[in-house]
């Protein structure tokens, strides 16, 4: 294994773990048993090194994810919201091919993006990946035309919130489904859960 590739793995688990600001270098270096100035020789800074650890998942997600949205855009029948946010299902299961449990730890960095007020990392994606975003956003206005560009705003950003609670505590969530409920839920069926929520609250009537 490369020592580029020691330094994103080791990142990649502290990051989702501890977070982003809760993350020194040094612990990065440690876990990866690689020496500070590799990192400043691969990366040159921790912000590209965050980049690059978000590059790795959004590579492998983006190309899957932007196909499976054009294909609900190009439809002539309009799609319900809840199609919209099922598209999301297969290109994310996706990442648990790419890498073990890269589904769980995608969704973790994505919501530390938020929770540690990575405002660079926001820019970064959808500066990068601007097709996903559009397509998504062509989506939804397909599946509820009535939206207007502000209500899209508040709407999108609630269900941002929803998906980063729900998969930060998804551990969590997956234990309690097992000892309250005497039921086995895994990544996916926590997924599914949330789908039908957030469709719902994007669909809500419009209040003006």
């Amino acid at each position: 294994m490369s020592t580029k590739t020691k330094i994103l793995d080791a990142a990649e688990v502290l990051f989702a773990d501890k977070g982003f600001n809760g993350t020194s270098l040094r612990e990065i270096t440690s876990q990866a048993e690689v020496n500070l100035a590799a990192v400043n020789y691969h990366f040159g800074s921790k912000k590209e090194l965050i980049k690059a650890v978000m590059s790795r998942y959004m590579n492998e997600l983006s190309p899957r994810l932007e196909s499976a949205l054009n294909a609900l855009c190009l439809e002539e029948v309009k799609p319900t919201l809840i199609e919209v946010f099922s598209a999301f299902l297969e290109p994310l299961l996706h990442l648990n091919s790419f890498k073990d449990n890269g589904t769980s730890t995608f969704l973790q960095l994505l919501g530390r993006g938020y929770t540690d007020s990575q405002g660079f990392l926001r820019w970064f994606l959808t500066t990068q990946y601007p097709g996903v975003f559009t397509k998504f956003t062509q989506a939804v206005q397909k599946a509820y035309p009535e939206l207007n560009k502000e209500e899209m705003f508040w709407r999108l950003h609630f269900t941002m919130g929803t998906i980063v609670f729900t998969m930060s505590s998804s551990d969590a969530l997956i234990d309690i489904a097992q000892n309250d409920f005497d039921r086995q839920v895994d990544i996916a069926g926590v997924i599914k859960q949330v789908i039908p929520y957030v469709a719902a609250g994007v669909a809500a009537p419009i209040v003006r």
